[in-house]
């Protein structure tokens, strides 16, 4: 995209984001060598077999001053630095994790197994939520500690009982998982 790889563009927002102090890219065991070629003067650790587990292998290789965590992935590449900050900020006032989030559009069904509606919550209170997602490393690590799988890490600090903010997300935070996602993400390159 515009002549890089996603994870060339989310490791340089990130890095520009004030206060970051290390970044570390968690990476597929098999893939080392492409991801060191990308990412030459980055830190890159192996992943693990599930999603919680590569950040907890993340989590693992932080320095032990790095008391703010912030999660994120290549998929979301185009998050602004502004959006790092955000999170971050609200981890420094006192929040256990901060997500950011934009307002649902869609009615969103509840369904069974079966497909049948269950529930239709009000999308009012609903947020599609994004990353970067900021954490309070101690609490973080405790929601770790849980041994749960999770899709993302502010869940598993819910679960654990900690306090978890939805901050306004950023519409340029746009997930790339299919061909459509890549092309209107290299539009916003362009």
């Amino acid at each position: 995209m515009g002549g890089h790889a996603l994870v060339v563009h989310a490791v340089r927002r990130a890095s520009a984001a004030a206060d970051v102090a290390q970044v570390v890219v968690v990476v597929p065991a098999a893939a080392r060598e492409e991801f060191a070629a990308l990412l030459p003067d980055v830190q890159l650790v192996d992943g693990g077999a599930e999603r919680t587990d590569s950040v907890g292998c993340g989590l693992a290789a932080l320095r032990p001053e790095v008391d703010v965590v912030l999660v994120h992935d290549a998929a979301r590449a185009l998050a602004p630095t502004a959006l790092f900050e955000r999170v971050a900020a609200g981890v420094r006032d006192g929040f256990d994790a901060v997500v950011p989030g934009l307002p649902v559009a869609d009615t969103i069904k509840q369904v069974d197994a079966d497909g049948v509606v269950t529930a239709t919550p009000d999308r009012a209170g609903l947020r599609a939520v994004q990353t970067p997602q900021a954490f309070r490393r101690a609490a973080l690590e405790a929601a770790h500690g849980l041994g749960e799988q999770a899709t993302d890490d502010a869940a598993l600090v819910e679960r654990w009982g900690g306090r978890c903010l939805v901050v306004p997300g950023d519409p340029l935070a746009v997930k790339v998982t299919t061909q459509a996602d890549l092309a209107h993400a290299q539009t916003l390159v362009d």
